[in-house]
């Protein structure tokens, strides 16, 4: 098959973004090992598939050849792929022990029991000592431990794990070094924990039939696992086993490419952020006695990860005190730092794990004014703006922030549900 009809067979879409992965398929070599193979057109023929070239879709901050090609063989299963097994295969492939190794595809466990180092997403058995690393049989309850919180309480993921979970479960760390050679080993923890909880999580979520929600306000067809299983031929065309194959290694590559799109940005943008969190939380008692209200040197760096774990890891928030923050002491409601027009912006914390709930939102009679109308409503200098759901605002100076913030700590307790745009009060 021509690179023309492979375009065509694939998917109508953009010639800029096959560009990128068409010269991966067109060192597929197909060899068959059993003759009984070729004898039925609907047999899972072994194929075998060759490497990727990486320099391709991995982001310029990314080492690329690193090791010599792995002689080992990875197994997974034929036909019809998903995110879950071309993920896995493509974060073997990072590791030196399997560096650009090749992969059968097939379900002839004689072949994959025969003929591969390793086996993923297929044969029916996880053990690790074996290196088999299925999900699909009985009994199979294996998920994600979360890092122990401050409160010892033991938490684990809503979903099972799927063949790249439990690929990441024990090769992750070996992925992450390969990428990010640069980073220690505590680094190293926090962004293991953090891939699993911003990326991997949904792929093994959406593998095992775990619904994000009881109930969704629409469809999404954007994320890796709906165009990962976009790139399998439809159900009335003609294609045959090579051509899967070489879909497959596309699907890979694709996986690789979000998996390093989220690492890089964690690695370089947010990774960074994370010890001006800690400076501003610990300096949080400078800003304003209650130790609710903290500022950060510059703006626009992301944080509301990072304040979470921290105010675990100092024991702030949590019943009975403990820690280094002492007893009792209340979590954060509100964060002050300086957009890039010089205006001070005063945000509320959301609850952790919500998008839209705060902990404290500004106060009602605040929302929706600006400039003159709201200082003079505030009785604060200054003021610019308050969203009209009380989660965002904006103040001239960092003094008129502190005490817009200040303020609505006095001002009755206000919860704040911005997407439906409901407020709640308590005495």
């Amino acid at each position: 098959m021509n690179l023309a009809t492979f375009r065509v067979l694939v998917q109508p879409t953009s010639e800029a973004f096959f560009s990128n992965f068409l010269p991966l398929t067109t060192t597929t070599t197909r060899f068959s090992l059993r003759d009984v193979a070729k004898s039925n057109m609907f047999s899972s023929s072994p194929v075998k598939v060759s490497s990727v070239d990486r320099s391709l879709y991995w982001g310029a901050t990314m080492p690329r050849n690193r090791h010599p090609k792995s002689s080992k063989i990875i197994g997974t299963h034929s036909g019809t792929f998903q995110a879950d097994e071309a993920l896995g295969v493509w974060m073997l492939r990072q590791t030196k022990t399997y560096y650009d190794s090749s992969v059968i595809r097939t379900r002839d466990m004689s072949v994959l029991d025969a003929e591969c180092d390793i086996v993923i997403d297929v044969g029916g058995t996880y053990d690790h000592f074996k290196l088999r690393y299925d999900h699909h049989q009985r009994g199979f309850e294996e998920r994600w431990k979360k890092p122990p919180s401050s409160d010892a309480n033991e938490s684990y993921s809503v979903s099972k794990l799927s063949a790249s979970g439990l690929i990441y479960r024990h090769y992750g760390r070996d992925v992450i070094l390969e990428l990010c050679p640069h980073l220690d080993a505590d680094s190293i923890d926090i962004v293991y924990e953090k891939m699993y909880d911003g990326f991997m999580e949904a792929i093994d979520a959406i593998d095992t039939g775990v619904e994000i929600a009881a109930e969704t306000a629409f469809s999404d067809a954007t994320g890796l696992s709906s165009r990962v299983s976009r790139l399998n031929p439809r159900w009335n065309e003609d294609t045959d086993n090579a051509a899967v194959d070489q879909r497959f290694e596309v699907a890979s590559a694709m996986c690789g490419e979000d998996f390093t799109s989220v690492l890089e940005r964690l690695v370089y943008g947010s990774l960074p952020a994370r010890k001006f969190v800690e400076e501003a939380l610990l300096g949080r008692f400078d800003v304003d006695p209650s130790g609710e209200i903290m500022a950060f040197r510059a703006g626009g760096m992301p944080w509301k990860s990072h304040l979470y774990e921290l105010e675990k890891k100092h024991g702030i928030g949590i019943d009975g005190g403990g820690g280094d923050a002492g007893p009792s002491v209340p979590l954060v409601k509100f964060v002050l730092y300086q957009d890039q027009s010089g205006m001070w912006r005063v945000q509320a914390v959301t609850v952790e794990g919500t998008a839209f709930t705060n902990r404290l939102g500004l106060p009602e009679l605040w929302r929706g004014l600006r400039d003159d109308e709201l200082s003079k409503v505030s009785g604060i200098e200054g003021c610019t703006f308050c969203h009209a759901a009380g989660f965002i605002g904006g103040n001239k100076s960092k003094e008129g922030a502190v005490m817009m913030a200040r303020t609505a700590l006095k001002a009755p307790e206000t919860t704040v549900n911005s997407q439906r745009n409901t407020v709640s009060k308590h005495a």
